[in-house]
């Protein structure tokens, strides 16, 4: 099976441009070209460890989410969080084209990197990588996140598991991703002179925070969509 191959182009006001190839292999889908041989201090396990975090240092001397990410500190984190940028994303034989900021730009990059990376605590957010948006709105995110967690319940239901129809787990969900940002968060400042990286990581951390409490609100305002389930019921 061939990798999954997802292009981010970042052409810059100077017309400088720089090119992120990112590739996944489709049967584990982890990232199979992200980490360099060479890895810093602060991709270290135990600096700034999650700490909820599974892995063990012996078999994991470097975090997965933070080694897969030093490519990106290194081309992009010398940028200011609001510095302009066109970026053109190539998947398979689609195209997106957006003029955003470093700051979205590396948040959207990160959001399919993350999942991607073997880092086992972002591992449940796979499905929504693998059919990846870039710079997606939050009310997009919000409803790829609560489809994607629903079609989780309905594969656990067809293999005789309880089925969380109440989103309770998505919040606990979200909750351990807003712990792994935080200490991501920290491993950037370590690594990096300005907050491109670091405001990227709060941009994916406020969507993550949507979830916590608040969550009602947004879905109960795509409601009306849905009303032709109501007036003609499939069942």
């Amino acid at each position: 099976m061939e990798p999954l191959s997802i292009y981010y182009n970042f052409e810059f006001p100077d017309e400088t441009e720089e090119t992120f190839h990112i590739e996944i292999d489709l049967e584990t889908f982890e990232l199979t070209n992200m980490m360099p041989d060479t890895l810093p201090f602060w991709t270290n396990l135990t600096f700034h460890q999650c700490p909820h975090c599974p892995l063990e240092i012996e078999t994991h001397p470097h975090c997965p989410l933070a080694a897969n990410q030093v490519n990106l500190i290194k081309s992009l984190a010398h940028f200011l969080p609001h510095q302009e940028v066109h970026v053109d994303v190539l998947i398979g034989e689609r195209k997106f084209s957006q003029d955003t900021t470093i700051q979205s730009a590396l948040g959207s990059m990160m959001g399919l990197i993350m999942p991607a990376s073997g880092c086992p605590l972002t591992a449940y957010f796979k499905p929504m990588a693998r059919f990846h948006l870039p710079l997606a709105s939050s009310a997009e995110t919000i409803f790829r996140s609560v489809s994607m967690y629903y079609m989780a319940q309905y594969f656990l239901a067809q293999a005789g598991k309880e089925p969380d129809l109440e989103l309770k787990g998505m919040a606990k969900m979200y909750e351990t991703i807003h712990l792994v940002n935080t200490s991501i968060a920290e491993r950037f400042l370590a690594a990096s002179k300005n907050d491109a990286t670091v405001d990227a990581v709060v941009q994916l951390d406020i969507y993550a925070m949507t979830f916590l409490g608040i969550l009602e609100q947004p879905l109960e305002e795509i409601r009306h969509l849905f009303h032709a389930y109501f007036e003609h019921p499939l069942t």
